[in-house]
């Protein structure tokens, strides 16, 4: 696992990585369509000087660009030789009219390899693509040297595929500290990090522990810049941010945990795209399936264990989403109470909020009936 976690680092660098592939199909240098260069993509033709690169996509980033993937976890594309760096990003992230019919009839299922790279990018919070070139056995011995020399990272892609998987996730106590706030002043952080490094996150104790109320009122909160910190009006973040402290406070204490899951999971360069996405007429779900990933990309284990750790079973929990319920449930946590937690409408986030609830099943009857501001 060590090496999968060292080769997402080095394609946030912007480094190429070689992925061992455990089947009957190729090995693959591999790179980063975020971090993709010139340089970068005629050093790959070079590794490999019989193959030729290919860009590899999700099924969704496939859909968004009118092919149909089937049942592949993967699709491969290949680049004409003289392809650009643009053209390669635009593929990738651009939603419009391309001459798509030679793409369509190349289409291909990815190898072991390539989609193994694929998923330590997504693992990376980077657009979830990237360019590899196969590498038979008989053409190796340039990539072999330059692993070797430590110029290439190598991994297997076993344990690559692994770390975009659901395992048990082991976080640790790093440090604390009290951290009075505005709406509850008697308030402690406590900040875990996850085993392999990639992710920290926050465990806000409100209240006197000892006089904590049972069942014990929780929220999940994914981090959101934008909403969180500037008041971004194109969700109710921010507002559910301070009223889930306030609410917590007022009701005798209780933990706030603070997920690092900006974008749903996608991460903020990412969510950023998918903003533009959504200038142009896509809601929020086809704004980041369009990008290639899921609907919604966030996952709990880290804030199960971060409650296992703080010794808590039985909570009430301040959520419109079902699917924080079922992941408490499933990692052990009994939900005891469920109470709504929310902001408020506005003529920027009614589209954000209405797809929250048709498309994701958040409960949020009771906000949408409420007239906008104004009107």
């Amino acid at each position: 696992m060590q090496q999968a976690e060292r080769a997402i680092f080095d394609l946030r660098r912007g480094q190429p990585i070689r992925v061992t592939s455990d089947g009957d199909s190729p090995d693959a240098v591999a790179t980063a369509v975020e971090t993709l260069t010139p340089a970068t993509l005629d050093y790959l033709r070079t590794l490999a000087p019989g193959g030729h690169p290919a860009l590899i996509i999700t099924p969704n980033r496939a859909r968004a660009l009118g092919m149909e993937p089937g049942n592949a976890p993967a699709i491969r594309l290949p680049l004409r030789d003289d392809v650009a760096v643009a053209d390669v990003r635009s593929l990738a992230t651009v939603v419009c009219e391309h001459d798509h019919h030679r793409a369509s009839a190349d289409l291909e299922p990815a190898d072991e390899a390539e989609y193994a790279a694929l998923h330590l990018a997504r693992a990376g919070k980077l657009l979830p693509a990237v360019v590899a070139i196969p590498v038979p056995a008989t053409e190796s011995d340039t990539v072999d040297r330059l692993q070797a020399d430590g110029t290439i990272l190598g991994v297997d892609a076993t344990p690559a595929l692994a770390v975009a998987a659901s395992p048990r996730l082991e976080v640790a106590h790093v440090s604390d500290a009290s951290v009075p706030l505005e709406d509850a002043d008697a308030t402690r952080f406590i900040l875990f990090r996850e085993a392999n490094g990639l992710l920290e996150h926050i465990a806000v104790l409100i209240g006197d522990q000892a006089q904590w109320p049972d069942p014990l009122p929780i929220r999940m909160h994914s981090s959101c810049l934008t909403g969180d910190l500037f008041g971004s009006l194109r969700c109710d973040c921010g507002e559910q941010l301070r009223n889930s402290v306030r609410t917590i406070d007022q009701a005798g204490g209780g933990i706030l945990l603070y997920l690092a899951q900006e974008g749903r999971g996608i991460g903020l360069a990412n969510k950023l795209r998918a903003y533009t996405l959504q200038d142009s007429g896509m809601d929020t779900v086809e704004a980041d399936c369009s990008l290639g990933f899921g609907s919604d990309e966030r996952r709990y284990e880290a804030a199960v264990e971060m409650l296992r750790h703080l010794k808590v079973s039985r909570v009430c929990l301040l959520t419109n989403n079902p699917l924080k319920i079922e992941a408490l449930e499933d990692g052990g946590i009994t939900v005891v109470e469920r109470r709504p937690l929310h902001g408020s409408l506005n003529p920027h986030n009614v589209r954000y909020l209405n797809t929250k609830a048709e498309r994701a099943g958040h409960w949020l009857d009771e906000l949408l009936s409420r007239a906008l501001p104004g009107k």
